[in-house]
């Protein structure tokens, strides 16, 4: 008799089927993703990240009526209380370089203390609670690097879209309408992308009947990994060591030739261009500068040897290439590349956490036992 164990399973469940879902989904052979019934790049030409929120919570873009009442209804779930904003200092000061996201971790439990679990919730109980969270996430974030860097926590401001709210909490500048766009076509092309593994992470816990808090935890613990959300500054920083075109080519040869990944190259789904690694380009090159200039130089050349030493990979750039570009030329520190990734996903994981929270079946998958003969 066949059994779970026989069945063929691939390494990492890489194309496995395991849920449903209506959040929205990626093909990766055309090169093309959606939230809903939306393609993804139509919303960053049009949207706001706030008008992508509304679509993911209710399931539909916001008139203007409802647009207003979302800002209304988020504007104070972005001020921290005073207990928080202590935690933030005291996480702040432990003099951890580059830990933002494992500090947001704790900011996050301590705001999670008593919430209910998502188990025989109301609905509504579990949207608060998913809103309350995902809108804190930028205020802490923000005011970490900045306590961090020694400098007093900036409070958001309710007038602003949560791309510029987001700007002006880190850099304390009003940021310019050129560099507003690009951050928030950044954050909505970044809100979902399928079920990626920090997505998957979020909902298996979800499944269990935690808490909204505990699920988000979850996913920032798999989002924080390398191989996952923790790649764009290290995409920049294979800029910084290639320094100019003429030196790429040996350094993708030497790199290939000690087994090292290229950072910011290939995607575990798609097998074309990432679509959104095209619009982030686009949207650089509107920007310019020298640095731009360079990425869009060397990406050509790293495309063609990988090419040549890797035939029929088609290994492309990917979204943490043109990410690291971007959010360097807007003038997002390096420390905070992956948070501002967090600030848009953390969108994307609510919405799983409440559809997954609507369910009531955990997940339990099998293992093959691969270990030694049992002995009975």
């Amino acid at each position: 008799m066949t059994t779970t164990r026989d069945l063929a399973v691939p390494p990492g469940l890489k194309g496995l089927v395991v849920a449903d879902t209506a959040v929205g989904d990626v093909r990766g052979a055309e090169g093309f993703y959606h939230y809903r019934e939306h393609s993804a790049l139509d919303l960053v030409e049009r949207c706001s990240l706030e008008d992508v929120w509304h679509l993911l919570l209710t399931g539909s873009l916001p008139t203007p009526d409802e647009a207003r009442a979302f800002a209304e209804e988020l504007a104070p779930l972005r001020v921290l209380d005073d207990a928080t904003l202590d935690l933030v200092d005291r996480e702040a000061s432990t003099g951890t370089p580059a830990a933002p996201l494992a500090q947001l971790r704790t900011v996050l439990s301590h705001l999670a203390t008593g919430s209910p679990p998502t188990y025989a919730a109301s609905p509504a109980v579990v949207r608060a609670e998913a809103l309350r969270l995902a809108a804190a996430t930028p205020t802490i974030l923000a005011a970490l690097h900045r306590r961090g860097a020694g400098l007093r926590a900036v409070a958001p401001d309710p007038t602003l879209s949560a791309a510029a709210d987001w700007l002006w909490m880190i850099t304390g500048e009003r940021p310019a309408p050129e560099v507003e766009r690009a951050i928030n076509r950044y954050l909505v092309a970044t809100v979902d992308h399928g079920f990626n593994n920090s997505t998957f992470a979020a909902r298996v816990v979800a499944s269990s009947g935690a808490d909204v808090g505990s699920a988000l935890c979850a996913a920032l613990g798999a989002f924080s990994g390398p191989l996952h959300g923790g790649a764009p500054d290290r995409a920049l920083e294979a800029l910084d060591q290639i320094g100019s075109v003429d030196r790429a080519p040996g350094w993708v040869r030497e790199r290939v030739a000690a087994g090292d990944r290229i950072m910011g190259f290939g995607h575990a789904v798609y097998t074309t261009h990432d679509p959104r690694a095209e619009m982030l380009k686009a949207e650089a090159q509107r920007l310019g500068g020298p640095l731009v200039e360079l990425a869009v130089a060397v990406e050509q050349v790293v495309e063609d040897t990988l090419a040549e030493l890797k035939p029929g990979r088609e290994l492309y750039a990917n979204v943490e290439y043109y990410a690291g570009v971007l959010m360097e030329r807007c003038g997002i520190p390096r420390s905070m590349f992956t948070p501002t990734f967090a600030v848009s996903r953390v969108v994307g994981w609510t919405a799983h956490i409440l559809e997954q929270a609507a369910t009531t079946k955990i997940y339990r998958p099998a293992a093959r036992y691969v270990g030694p003969p049992v002995v009975r």
